[in-house]
Order: structure tokens, then C-alpha cells, then sequence
């Protein structure tokens, strides 16, 4: 019995460490709160700019550039859209395309 109780221990310690840690979401939750709150915002006003607040992409995502694996995939995959390739063909085409280079 006294050799559960370390295992035990550890499992709940890192159990409880999760719990504290805030997630994104969370961030942006209290992010969108704050300044629903700067601005006075009551009701279906609040409601409403918390749902757009909530669903909007953070800035600094959008300005981060692309890798070079994901700008090869961009291009494979629009050359792919232009050829009008569809199933086993366009599998065959991105694989090949991707290779290059």
C-alpha cells in the first residue's frame, strides 16, 4: 500500500498542475471581457461584441509568415486547383510537386 501512495501523488500534483495553467481560449476570453467592460457594453450589445471578439483571429497570428514547406504546399495545391485534378490524380501530382525542389 505505501508503494501506491508516490505514484498516487505524482499522477494528482501533475493533474492539478494543468488545471492552473490558462489556456488560450481562456486568455482571449478575459482579453474580450476587459474590454467589453472599458466599453459599457450591457446585454444584447455585450453578447454580441463578445461573439465577434471571441471568433476573431489573433492579430499576431495573421502576420506570421509561412515556412517554406507551407508555401510549397500553397503553390502544389493551387497548380493542382488549375490542372482541375481530382482524387488518385491529384495525389499522384502534389506528391511529385512536393518533392521538387
Amino acid at each position: 500500500m505505501k508503494m501506491l501512495r508516490a505514484p498516487l501523488l505524482m499522477i494528482g500534483l501533475l493533474l492539478c498542475s494543468q488545471g492552473f495553467a490558462a489556456t488560450a481560449q481562456q486568455n482571449k476570453m478575459t482579453t474580450c471581457n476587459a474590454e467589453a467592460t472599458a466599453k459599457s457594453l450591457k446585454g444584447d450589445e455585450r453578447k454580441a461584441f463578445m461573439s465577434t471578439c471571441l471568433k476573431a483571429a489573433p492579430a499576431a497570428d495573421a502576420a506570421k509568415p509561412m515556412t517554406p514547406q507551407q508555401e510549397k504546399m500553397k503553390t502544389c495545391n493551387a497548380d493542382a486547383t488549375t490542372k482541375g485534378l481530382k482524387g488518385d490524380a491529384r495525389k499522384a501530382f502534389m506528391s511529385e510537386c512536393l518533392k521538387k525542389k
